[in-house]
């Protein structure tokens, strides 16, 4: 069966490079099933390369809103593909804006700075905080990385400067004081927070 590199969600355009994910979230939808609002399995024979998410790579990409690099895993694991394929889309008739949702944990996944790859490519960079405190995001997000949380943040404001449009984001299922605690941090990095609705 071919491989679900690209499935569309809603007026959006998902991008599914990799299973690999340096987390294990306790509200993770691969813990759900094999697919995401109504996708084929995202579950990837093996990493697609350049090559093969460029033949499968849909022709009418205008008619999208936006293009999201997010499936099964964490996008910024594929890193070299990742900014081959938003350059490949760039150049593309009508390539509505791209975006990266992330854990924010690249830079620790690569052994050095990232965000700089993402200038001229990449409009939105959407990390998510999951917790406002080091404590909680640990027993929720269950990181590889001891410092994990304090990298996310760096990240961030990495980001800042390479990319438009910077966000973190948490799910409404986290406690009210969770959300709070979000919300400060939030703004002293100077990165809007989006609460968003867990879907399951």
């Amino acid at each position: 069966m071919a491989m679900t590199i690209f499935y569309p969600v809603g007026q959006n355009l998902y991008v599914n490079l990799t299973n690999q994910c340096p987390c294990s979230c306790t509200f993770c939808i691969r813990q759900n099933g094999d697919g995401a609002y109504g996708s084929d399995s995202l579950w990837l024979e093996h990493t697609p390369t350049f090559e093969e998410v460029q033949t499968a790579c849909p022709k009418d990409l205008g008619k999208y809103h936006e293009i999201v690099f997010c499936g099964y895993g964490e996008p910024t694991e594929a890193l070299d593909v990742l900014c081959q394929t938003a350059a490949y889309l760039k150049q593309q008739h009508g390539c509505p804006p791209l975006r990266i949702n992330t854990n924010g944990l690249s830079d620790l996944i690569h052994g050095a700075p990232t965000a700089h790859r993402f200038q001229g490519l990449i409009d939105t960079v959407s990390i998510s905080l999951n917790a406002g405190d080091e404590q909680e995001y640990n027993q929720v997000t269950r990181p590889k990385f001891p410092e994990a949380f304090q990298a996310l943040q760096r990240f961030a404001v990495d980001c800042k400067q390479y990319v438009p449009h910077v966000m973190f984001t948490v799910v409404d299922v986290i406690p009210k004081e969770q959300i709070r605690l979000s919300q400060e941090l939030a703004d002293r990095l100077g990165v809007p927070l989006r609460v968003r609705t867990y879907d399951s």
